[in-house]
């Protein structure tokens, strides 16, 4: 058996929301075909030559990983230059490539996320909203007889949740009129005569990411040949997402300790600090990746320190001035952690839905730095 790669797609972007985004990030399938079949899937933070020899090695269909192969668009397709080099050598082994960068960064349960669970912050926020998410309101006509079944179909979708409470409905018996036309081949009633039907209205709130199988859950539940139903936008608030954590650590640290907690946390080696070694941590910014432009968002949400990667001289001098410590962990030191996560979640998606895959971690170490 094996699973076409959209399925893969579909199950990742579950999670990682499209709408997470941020402008020009070379995301999504970026080598290959949607339709191809896969039997093994490859997990990695980076894509280099020895990823993909490992991937040729392993017998793999499919790569998933974290940082686009390529930023800016590849004017040609040579095997001699890189990295139009890669996706030609990609293209002959017959291997996908898809990419979830920065809405595996914002998504909840993402990168940061899993950072700010490691280093067992608590009252945790986001440190930068960038999306709202959409609501709707969904409302179906049903026959009596057959509401549990189709509100249990819509609910099983993701239909239903309000804050921490699931299978929130609303349902109201009414009577439905409908006139069977000819080629039609009613449920209930007789072609050409008007029937007036007792049916329930079922009504529940839907978030964007989920209307689609919402409706086609509904739609396969409902008895009818054609299901009357009705979609509403809602000014209702959404949840929202964004980049960057900030939270409380449970017991003030001072900076010297806070740095040894990072490491001990990414099981890192070193880690570059700017601030007073013995100045108190309570309030934590974070934000993985290559994030020091969001140092002000840190500074104005009171954060004692601000752990990133790529910190560069200038920026940590501006952090000084302006009373802020930080922890520069590197980007692949404060990225590496999801790599496993997205692996497991892989496998569990293809658990659920009965599906024979085999999903492999790199064991490719691609941090390009040496520590002497």
């Amino acid at each position: 058996m094996s699973v076409k790669n959209q399925k893969i797609f579909d199950w990742i972007e579950e999670w990682a929301y499209p709408e997470l985004v941020a402008d020009k990030d070379r995301v999504g399938l970026l080598v290959g075909s949607p339709a191809d079949e896969v039997h093994k899937v490859l997990v990695t933070l980076d894509v280099t030559g020895d990823v993909i020899t490992e991937a040729e090695e392993e017998n793999v269909q499919l790569i998933v990983s974290h940082h686009p192969l390529y930023r800016d668009p590849i004017p040609y397709l040579r095997s001699d230059i890189y990295p139009s080099s890669h996706v030609y050598r990609l293209i002959q082994k017959g291997i996908a490539l898809y990419t979830a960068h920065t809405n595996l960064d914002a998504a909840p349960g993402g990168i940061n996320d899993i950072l700010a669970d490691r280093l067992g912050l608590v009252d945790i926020d986001l440190l930068l909203p960038t999306v709202e998410e959409k609501l709707y309101k969904v409302v179906v006509f049903v026959p009596v007889g057959y509401e549990d079944e189709v509100r249990q179909a819509m609910c099983s979708q993701g239909a239903g949740w309000i804050g921490g409470y699931s299978d929130c409905t609303f349902q109201l018996e009414g009577t439905g009129t409908f006139r069977p036309l000819e080629g039609t081949s009613p449920f209930i009633g007789e072609t050409g005569q008007l029937e007036k039907a007792s049916e329930f209205r079922i009504e529940t709130i839907v978030p964007q990411k989920k209307l689609k199988k919402v409706l086609k859950g509904m739609v396969a539940a409902h008895p009818y040949e054609e299901v009357a139903y009705d979609v509403y936008p809602l000014e209702n608030k959404g949840v929202k997402m964004g980049l960057g954590r900030v939270g409380k650590l449970p017991e003030p640290l001072t900076l010297a300790d806070f740095a040894q907690k990072v490491k001990d946390c990414l099981d890192l080696e070193v880690v570059k600090v700017t601030g007073d070694p013995e100045r108190s941590i309570s309030k934590v910014a974070l934000c993985g990746g290559s994030a020091m432009f969001f140092l002000e968002h840190a500074i104005k949400r009171g954060a004692d320190v601000y752990l990133t990667g790529d910190v560069r001289h200038h920026g940590a001098l501006d952090a000084l001035d302006q009373g802020i410590a930080v922890v520069d962990a590197g980007h692949y030191g404060t990225e590496q952690v999801v790599i496993p996560v997205l692996a497991d979640y892989i496998r569990e998606k293809a658990k659920e839905a009965g599906e024979e895959l085999t999903v492999v971690v790199s064991r490719i170490q691609t941090d390009p730095f040496k520590y002497l």
